[in-house]
């Protein structure tokens, strides 16, 4: 007589896997979506089962104007005539979305902003939260905290714009990187630099209570401030700031660095107690030479692979963000996905044969 023996599938899963979430998505509005808006965006990455997209604010430039009669009174957050983000007062900005333009006032807007107008991203926020998308967003990528210079000025602005964006969106964080060794100062001063600039810009962020974490990036360029042990000192120093996990930009470092499935769970664990909850990453395929970035491409190409990554992830268990900064970005994100469902099945698998075999050897033993 045959003994059949049940098993639940979606249990043995859930012992696996636990509660924790890995989102993928790419790095901006995706290739295929027919409207360019960030609300067409979302619900673009909704409909392809990716549940994360990172907001490039890559054109960092502003502009100045006054106030028209129908502006002085109403709210930053309301103005409709472009994307105005803050506004000068008596020779001080004030970012509040909420402040009542007056009538001396300048408006500053962005020639290309993320929506028309700034009230919109609370309404496309809602939108995310609804169909579970997480927002991230990235700095204009070209930063110099470390020369103090009007440029320095600048750039600090871009992360205090792009903070309380990202408040608006009800996003997850902003990622920024954040300078460069120009060999015009000496690269102590410059380390200096940053780290006294970053403490002023946590000190306005906990001012105006604003909720996204700021990320620090791994960066791909031994000339620039941000390897990972840069990055975390950084943390260690300044309170309420996270690391991101570049990854190409880390293997780019390093020569070729990640290669099997430790090399990732390595870099997880240095990270995972600065990030008070989630994990924010990015990946791609990568091109590099003497340390240094050359260019992202595919996944499929080059040394850098997901599958390690993976398996680190299956074995660490953390909650992440895996956001696709390949050349393909959305169709990447999904292949990141697949790929990662698989390893999950392959456990699982594994796991229940293993426990048939045990209740079967139980059985006989009856």
């Amino acid at each position: 007589m045959s003994t059949y023996t049940s098993f639940n599938y979606s249990s043995t899963f859930t012992v696996l896997v636990g509660d924790i979430l890995i989102r993928f998505g790419p790095a901006g509005i995706p290739l295929s979506c027919k409207g360019r808006t960030l609300k067409d965006g979302i619900e673009d990455v909704h409909n392809l089962s990716l549940n994360a997209l990172g907001i490039q604010m890559v054109r960092g430039g502003i502009y100045g104007r006054y106030p028209n009669e129908e502006e002085v009174g109403i709210r930053i957050m309301d103005v409709k005539e472009g994307f105005v983000v803050e506004l000068e007062r008596d020779g001080e900005l004030i970012s509040d979305p909420q402040a009542v333009i007056e009538e001396e006032d300048g408006l500053i807007y962005m020639p290309s902003g993320i929506t028309d107008h700034f009230g919109e991203l609370y309404e496309i926020g809602d939108i995310a939260k609804r169909l579970d998308v997480n927002i991230s967003l990235h700095t204009p990528y070209y930063m110099d905290l470390g020369s103090n210079n009007e440029l320095t000025k600048s750039c600090i602005d871009s992360i205090r714009r792009a903070a309380t964006i990202t408040n608006a969106l009800d996003g997850e964080i902003v990622v920024t990187s954040l300078g460069l060794y120009t060999g015009k100062v000496p690269d102590e001063d410059i380390d200096s630099n940053i780290a006294e600039n970053v403490a002023e810009i946590m000190e306005w962020w906990k001012d105006c209570s604003i909720r996204p974490k700021l990320g620090v990036e791994i960066t791909g360029h031994q000339s620039v401030y941000g390897s990972l042990e840069q990055v975390l000192d950084l943390c260690d120093s300044i309170d309420g700031i996270v690391p991101v996990i570049n990854f190409p930009h880390h293997h780019s470092r390093t020569n070729g660095g990640l290669v099997e499935s430790e090399d990732f769970l390595e870099i997880l664990q240095k990270v995972e107690p600065y990030c008070k909850g989630s994990i924010h990453t990015v990946f791609a395929g990568v091109e590099y030479s003497d340390g240094n970035e050359r260019r992202l491409t595919p996944i499929k190409k080059g040394d850098l692979k997901f599958e390690p990554l993976a398996e680190a992830l299956c074995d660490f268990k953390p909650e992440a963000t895996i956001i696709s900064s390949s050349p393909l970005l959305e169709h990447d994100a999904m292949y990141m996905r697949i790929i990662n469902e698989r390893v999950l099945s392959k456990r699982v698998a594994k796991a229940l044969k293993e426990k048939k075999k045990t209740e079967m050897a139980a059985t006989a033993e009856e």
